[in-house]
């Protein structure tokens, strides 16, 4: 599968929630090459702790299929996973997690240690590819803050 190809289409929703000022973190859940489910950060917009890229994503995609089982697809996210955003790939029976960027303070796939409890937990635990154009889904992470630091000063 070409991992860069679909880390461009959540790189493309992560801008769209730039645009609209909220964090930008995109989402594609891929299953057999095709996009089934999109979506980035609109917390602010919603105004909802949940809507998280990942949480929209994955109710795009359970529509589409008319399940909410998601075994044998993966999602693609710009940034690490938090925890809630882990659970929830978790319940979905997301086969694997790539993603761009990774979260140092919030991050729940690598960056903290959950991976031996929720396997314990769910009995399996996905196939995790890191840094996908970490360097680009980074970048866009700073610039927005950036931005907005500069905003709040004047």
């Amino acid at each position: 599968m070409n991992h860069e190809y679909f880390m461009r289409a959540a790189i493309q929703e992560a801008l769209k929630a730039y645009d609209e000022g909220e964090v930008p973190v995109g989402a594609v859940i891929v299953k057999e090459g095709i996009i089934i489910g999109r979506g980035y950060n609109r917390m602010e917009h919603l105004p909802d702790a949940t809507a998280h890229a990942e949480i929209i994503a994955i109710s795009a995609a359970s529509s589409r299929l008319e399940s909410w089982r998601l075994d044998e697809c993966t999602i693609y996210v710009t940034l690490e996973p938090c925890l809630m955003c882990m659970g929830a790939l978790m319940q979905a029976r997301i086969s694997s997690i790539i993603y761009g960027a990774s979260d140092p303070r919030a991050g729940a796939v690598d960056s903290h240690y959950y991976a031996q409890e929720i396997e314990r937990t769910y009995g399996y635990y996905p196939s995790v590819t890191p840094e996908i154009s970490a360097h680009e889904c980074a970048n866009l992470l700073t610039t927005f803050f950036e931005e907005k630091r500069k905003k709040e000063k004047s």
